[in-house]
């Protein structure tokens, strides 16, 4: 993850189909990197995944397979073809073998993949680091740090010097570094691909084997020298001394300098998140269909009994119940939803935003100051702890949700920016702890229920921030307890479907039945 974190990188995004974020975008991403290092011809693939971490028991159920099927076929995170990703990879002719083995993997999120056809074999290793974020680690068995927010070139050579002189009087570029081992490389990050008169130029020298051009995957670039206001709560309370920003105006101001584009831009590319969270929510509450999950789509359950008023009263909270639960089954029925923070949490954070704007009857540039505003808080939280429930646990994932969620409501109702502060640490300090076990191994349940009350929470923390309840501990305090709470939490209790509710006898009958048969729990709409 970039030390400065982008609203539209870390943050709010990707734009993807399937249950996780985690798993689905980010394992494409990396599939992504790896056609490119094939050259896009790819026949044999070997995957491993170490038993000790999240994938050993996820990587099928939550859709790493299916990202990274459809990432070596170079799609995109939300190609309606996603689910078959198997299939079309068959049909490529391109074979894929996936081992659960000891790769001394550090990061529960480890994908070490071997690639291969005619003409060569490549070795990368990458990690998912939550959210749909990725950093490549390991190239042909030397050391990198990639996350797709470049354009890398790399330069396989005996000899580095009289590249790296041609390199640097030629062509602009970010980093030029020499990688050394049994296999040597030149390493170019980039703003933009390298010419191809450059290309040819170096592939001319004696001392240059081949060349391998990867694009980045991410859609905010890093740069040299990257720069940025603030990154912590602190750091912006400091910065806006005498500015009396919002916490939405703080946040264009950070996005416009991470991203170098303008306020404008900013914003209306928040304006464009919106519509397809929007879209979802729309989409979901006209009913959902899909045959391998657990929910039926609930969410037309809740709007009946609303309609026909046989709920407990509060308006706002039940519309909110009814958005979350909408967009987490588009999640589930392979629907294209917004992972903000992450697919497993997709439902608290616009459920809870576009919940409270329609009952107060909010217009839409309401809702992108809002996200905008949630989007600040989670930077400091990408910034300083996770978003990945394979590290943190679902309080990474949820909760994060709704501190994001309780921060942008205090906004909505003309609160102070102190108060949007204290909104966030109250919603944060209140999902400290909460574990990952999925039922069934399948992101929906309890996470649905998470979502929820996340949401929820992220009102009553809005209320009680509102009404100057005391905080008494600092956002960015919140913040790193976070970080250690969730390094002590135990890993059968972070997404590894072998703790909690996932072990429950219930838990495992659902998962064998969906095994045998899909669809045996759905509620047909």
């Amino acid at each position: 993850m970039s030390t400065f974190p982008s609203i539209f990188n870390d943050v709010i995004g990707p734009v993807m189909r399937g249950p996780s974020s985690s798993h689905c975008a980010a394992s494409l991403r990396i599939a992504r990197l790896c056609r490119d290092l094939m050259d896009e011809n790819i026949k044999d693939i070997l995957i491993e995944f170490d038993p000790n971490g999240s994938l050993a028991t996820t990587h099928k159920s939550q859709g790493s397979d299916m990202g990274l099927f459809g990432g070596f076929l170079g799609w995109e995170a939300y190609d309606e073809r996603l689910p078959e990703s198997e299939r079309y990879l068959a049909a490529a002719g391109i074979n894929v073998e996936i081992k659960i083995c000891d790769i001394k993997a550090d990061h529960p999120n480890t994908y070490k993949i071997r690639l291969e056809n005619d003409k060569e074999t490549r070795n990368l290793t990458a990690i998912s680091t939550g959210g749909g974020m990725i950093e490549v680690i390991e190239i042909d068995g030397i050391r990198v740090a990639m996350a797709g927010d470049y354009f890398e070139t790399l330069v396989y050579c005996t000899e580095s010097d009289e590249i790296i002189s041609f390199l640097k009087a030629s062509i602009p570029y970010d980093l030029i570094a020499f990688h050394q081992g049994k296999i040597s490389f030149v390493e170019i990050k980039s703003q933009a691909p390298i010419d191809e008169i450059i290309c040819d130029e170096l592939k001319a020298m004696n001392s240059v084997l081949f060349i391998k051009c990867l694009k980045p995957v991410l859609p905010v670039m890093a740069r040299n020298n990257l720069q940025v206001p603030f990154i912590t709560c602190h750091e912006m309370l400091a910065y806006n001394e005498g500015k009396n920003k919002s916490l939405w105006e703080l946040a264009v101001d950070y996005e416009a300098a991470r991203g170098n584009i303008s306020a404008d831009e900013v914003f209306e590319k928040m304006r464009k998140i919106i519509h397809i969270m929007g879209n979802a929510i729309d989409l979901g509450l006209k009913g959902t269909h899909y045959e391998d999950r657990i929910l039926g789509s609930q969410s037309l359950q809740f709007q009946q009994k609303l309609v026909a008023k046989q709920l407990v009263g509060g308006d706002a909270n039940n519309r909110i119940i009814m958005y979350v639960s909408a967009m987490m089954e588009v999640k589930s029925s392979m629907g294209v939803i917004v992972a903000a923070p992450t697919a497993g949490s997709c439902g608290a954070l616009p459920g809870a935003l576009f919940g409270t704007a329609h009952a107060m009857d909010l217009p839409e540039d309401e809702i992108v100051k809002a996200m905008l505003s949630a989007g600040l808080i989670g930077v400091f939280i990408a910034a300083h702890a996770t978003f990945a429930a394979e590290v943190g646990g679902c309080m990474a994932e949820t909760g994060s949700g709704g501190g994001m969620a309780a921060a942008a409501i205090v906004g909505m109702k003309g609160g102070t920016l102190k108060q949007s502060i204290a909104a966030a640490s109250l919603a944060l300090q209140n999902s400290l702890g909460i574990i990952c076990d999925p039922i069934g191994n399948r992101v929906e349940a309890p996470c649905l229920g998470r979502n929820v009350m996340a949401a929820t929470n992220a009102v009553s923390c809005a209320n009680m921030a509102l009404a100057d309840y005391e905080q008494l501990i600092p956002l960015d305090e919140v913040i790193e307890t976070m970080k250690a709470v969730g390094d002590q939490i135990h890993h059968t209790l972070r997404c590894t479907n072998l703790g909690g509710l996932s072990i429950t006898k219930a838990a495992k009958k659902i998962e064998a039945m969906l095994e045998e048969q899909p669809g045996k729990f759905f509620k047909s709409c």
